[in-house]
């Protein structure tokens, strides 16, 4: 099973003894699950129906005040192969097993192929596996992916080293300046290209820059449009097809894939590997369900389904009574000269990753309590 699948889905499980409600006045109090602290909300409800629109973090954060722990809450059975998946409609219950909280299945809905049996009367049943017929409805993912789905399919960021050794428009047929659906341009760089291949034409834009060093970590790809092979050889020719804007000769080539969206378990990186927000799509500030980009990638251990956490920095604060002096509101303390201490840092929301590159990312802010700006700091969650 892997980890998507994993993820992406409840467990319908065998036979469980000791099954009991856990109780919303019982979970103020965080519970032990082996070496994790299960912070469970202190309003977690007994039971929840899912709603068309949910997202596996959304429905987490209804049981937990530590959403990306969910793994550790949903029970999974490692011999089931092809788990069912969670469809709205599905009544879900938090139930104890072994003096453990675990969240499951106990009511099925019809696009998920099961019975349909009201939350009130469900109760907790004892379920054993079954194989449904394909649903009609799509299953709750991880992530809202109309959100992200624009990041997956083609590239939005070309990598630095890229902008010198990815293949390019030479020129544009018949002397043409410009390029639009219908022309035909020349490329270098795909001379083995067999004829009906397709690329993504992207345009070089603005610089990414690490604020911390100070280095170009890439530059944001403009989608130009896509155009087809129709003669290899170097140059190749290719027609242009959907542009939405100029091809211009310089633009960037790269071949189209279909990365489609990958449900992920949302984990903690092992280490603190720091960063901020390095920027935010099309905006400046950013709240939940919004693209940002982070100065950490793979060569810093990032992956697909970190989750980090978001600070805002509280400044500093001049210490005027380290001497024992007592507060006098007829005669303010000069704090020119005072020692000035480093305030903790704020957490304001949570991110996960979901597309990594050597030294950035791209992340969805899960939840904010306040707006999120380029320069706020990450920590482990």
């Amino acid at each position: 099973m892997t980890h998507g699948t994993m993820l992406s889905c409840l467990l319908l499980l065998g036979t469980f003894s000791n099954l009991s409600p856990v109780h919303a006045a019982d979970t103020e109090t965080p519970r032990t699950l082996g070496s994790t602290q299960l912070p469970l909300a202190p309003n977690a409800p007994d039971t929840y129906v899912v709603k068309k629109g949910d997202t596996l973090w959304d429905i987490s954060a209804t049981f937990l005040s530590s959403p990306w722990l969910w793994p550790d809450l949903w029970q999974v059975n490692s011999q089931i192969q092809n788990p069912n998946l969670i469809y709205p409609g599905d009544a879900l219950s938090l139930v104890s097993v072994n003096g453990q909280p675990r969240l499951m299945v106990t009511a099925r809905s019809v696009t998920a192929g099961g019975d349909i049996s009201s939350p009130a009367n469900a109760g907790t049943q004892r379920l054993s596996p079954q194989i449904y017929s394909e649903p009609l409805n799509q299953p709750v993912t991880t992530l809202p992916y109309k959100n992200v789905a624009s990041f997956l399919g083609r590239p939005s960021v070309i990598q630095k080293a890229d902008v010198k050794s990815a293949p390019y428009v030479l020129s544009i047929r018949n002397g043409h300046l410009v390029g639009s659906s219908g022309n035909e341009i020349y490329a270098r760089g795909i001379a083995h290209a067999s004829v009906g291949t397709r690329f993504n034409v992207l345009h070089v834009g603005q610089a990414l820059s690490d604020p911390e060093s100070g280095d170009t970590l890439g530059y944001y790809a403009e989608f130009m449009g896509t155009a087809v092979v129709v003669s290899s050889g170097d140059p190749a020719t290719l027609q242009l097809a959907d542009t939405v804007r100029e091809v211009l000769a310089g633009d960037k080539l790269y071949a189209e894939t279909n990365d489609g969206f990958a449900d992920f378990v949302p984990h903690s990186p092992k280490k603190n590997g720091g960063g901020v927000i390095l920027s935010i799509n099309e905006n400046t500030l950013a709240g939940k369900n919004q693209v940002v980009a982070i100065n950490r990638g793979k060569r810093h251990g990032l992956e697909a389904g970190h989750v980090l956490s978001v600070s805002r920095v509280s400044g500093k604060a001049a210490d005027v009574y380290s001497d024992g002096r007592s507060a006098d509101p007829m005669n303010r303390p000069n704090t020119a000269l005072a020692s000035k201490v480093t305030l903790p840092n704020e957490r304001i929301g949570h991110l996960m990753v979901f597309k990594t590159f050597d030294a950035m990312s791209y992340a969805l802010v899960m939840d904010a309590s306040l707006p999120i700006n380029i320069g706020d700091p990450l920590e482990l969650p």
